[in-house]
């Protein structure tokens, strides 16, 4: 998994009726744009996270 800054962390829901966390990728801490990465998330919080086999990446917009 590999993520640049500006690009949003989807991390999925568990278990059923538990919505999904979404945030933005503010730091990439790994090498080669691996993580750990620094999220800023919809509700306020910051977190170091490792993500699992239940996140996705989502490119920001690049070039505008």
């Amino acid at each position: 998994m590999h993520a640049t800054v500006g690009d949003r962390l989807v991390v999925h829901g568990a278990v059923v009726g538990e919505h999904d966390k979404c945030g933005e990728i503010i730091e990439v801490r790994g090498s080669g744009g691996g993580p750990p990465f620094v999220v800023l998330f919809e509700d306020g919080h910051q977190a170091l996270v490792f993500p699992g086999p239940d996140a996705v990446i989502e490119q920001g917009q690049r070039g505008s």
